[in-house]
């Protein structure tokens, strides 16, 4: 077996493990509004803003009722599908927008915190490695040649 099939093994582990732990914690139960409310209140000074609209985000995220939760199940079951060996293209493909979403919240929300930025910064790049292995299957999507 080469080194690089070895590698891609590693990183798929990585990533679908990441996502498979960061989708069972999404099913904790959600503050109340009154909670949130109370929480982002302590927050509301101006120098404050920037974890004011993190709690804002992800709290409003909970309180849809669903979105949390879809999410979850999401990043659960397309961990799921990168972990296998037969599914990991799809699984990669279908993880893609999730892992962006999940570095910008960090780029533009957290950007001061730097481990946190690396650390979603890498699962993206993993992700964007993992498509472009497989861009043989995928590329005569994108250049199709005229009939």
């Amino acid at each position: 077996m080469k080194a690089i099939n070895i590698l891609f093994i590693i990183l798929r582990l990585v990533l679908g493990g990441a996502m498979i732990y960061g989708g069972l914690d999404k099913f904790q139960p959600n503050p109340s509004p009154i909670a949130v409310f109370e929480k982002a209140e302590k927050f509301k000074d101006p120098g404050k803003e920037d974890i004011l609209q993190k709690i804002l985000y992800i709290s409003g995220s909970k309180q849809t009722g669903y979105f949390w939760q879809l999410l979850g199940i999401c990043e659960i079951f397309f961990g799921l599908l990168v972990l296998l060996q037969y599914t990991s293209f799809v699984g990669a493909i279908f993880l893609l927008p999730i892992t962006l979403n999940i570095f910008l919240f960090h780029a533009f929300l957290e950007a001061d915190e730097i481990p946190g930025l690396l650390r979603t910064g890498a699962f993206f790049l993993i992700n964007v490695a993992l498509v472009l292995k497989e861009r043989e299957k995928w590329k005569p999507l994108l250049w199709l040649k005229p009939l």
